[in-house]
């Protein structure tokens, strides 16, 4: 089958890596449209050490495995845990120690004509929503775990750090909840996108936006400078969202933090049904980020050149 592969930090384009086969609770997928995210420009970059076909962004259609699910138009959760450790008894799968993640640790990805999950992971795409749509279920799910996780008032004051396809279906989800939110961004032109994708959002040039001011700061710029501007926006016994992962490590100080007491808390994944059902409604319209549709064989320039602008698509 046709494939993007890392292998050594070097990407090819393959039409002979081997086809997928189901072992028992499992589903062979075959994709129809993958997403490019910055968490594969940084594996491209080293991120992780991982080796294999990359991509966790997808849509596709199940072509075997269980009889329930042949047929079935879907989208799937990344993380696939062990199901039998502490923490995946806890609750915590997304945190099991021996899970494999979809394109990015120990399992091959959606860069590819077909890839395997769990049927646990998967989930069916409502009739009508077009995949162009159903192919943002995983970052728009990563959006909306913060406020799964941190608590938003209505009333509260929000700056989201990061103008790039992240912070803006970020910014677009916490505005739901009434907050004022503000992202904070270099390209003045996103503010038109912003709009487009629901709601009108003040788009700000980073160092117009108003220092120790924030009750919640959510950093998504995908740059080692982020958690910087983040924890300047932040006011005392604030919150900062950290949405960032990156191949480099961050250098940062963090007495601020200490001595005004801000809560610094990480954020994955997410939850796909409140995604799908935001999709289905037309409550976030991601479409005006997309830029262009690849063929899977341009993959490796694509990466190569860190996927320049908002949304890249896949098509296979």
């Amino acid at each position: 089958m046709k494939a993007v592969v890392l292998t050594s930090g070097k990407l090819s384009a393959r039409e002979d890596y081997p086809k997928p086969a189901p072992e028992r609770d499992e589903a062979v997928v075959k994709v129809t449209l993958a997403g490019v995210c910055d968490t594969d420009v940084q594996l491209a970059g080293g991120y992780l050490s991982f080796e294999g076909v990359p991509g966790h962004e997808f849509v596709g259609v199940v072509e075997a495995g269980s009889a329930d699910w042949l047929g079935q138009r879907v989208v799937g959760e990344i993380n696939c845990p062990c199901g039998v450790c502490e923490r995946c008894l806890a609750g915590r799968g997304n945190h099991c120690a021996y899970r494999t993640v979809l394109g990015i640790d120990g399992r091959d990805g959606a860069f590819a004509e077909y890839l395997l999950l769990p049927t646990a992971n998967l989930h069916v795409v409502p009739a009508g929503l077009p995949e162009e749509k159903a192919v943002f279920t995983e970052p728009l799910a990563a959006a909306v775990n913060v406020v799964e996780l941190t608590h938003v008032a209505p009333t509260d004051q929000v700056a989201v750090v990061g103008d790039g396809k992240l912070g803006l279906l970020v910014a677009q989800v916490v505005s739901l909840t009434g907050a004022a939110v503000v992202v904070a961004g270099h390209h003045p032109g996103r503010a038109e996108k912003l709009a487009r994708m629901g709601r009108t959002l003040p788009l700000l040039a980073p160092a117009d936006v108003p220092a120790n001011h924030f009750d919640v700061v959510v950093e998504c710029t995908g740059a080692a400078d982020g958690l910087d501007h983040a924890l300047r926006y932040v006011r005392p016994a604030g919150v900062v969202v950290l949405k960032t992962t990156l191949a480099d490590p961050y250098n940062v100080d963090l007495a601020a933090a200490v001595v005004d007491e801000i809560a610094i808390v990480g954020n994955r994944c997410g939850p796909f049904t409140p995604a799908l059902h935001l999709l289905q409604e037309g409550l976030v319209d991601p479409t005006p980020l997309v830029e262009e549709t690849h063929a899977v064989e341009d993959l490796p320039d694509l990466l190569a050149r860190g996927a320049p602008g908002l949304k890249h698509l896949i098509r296979l």
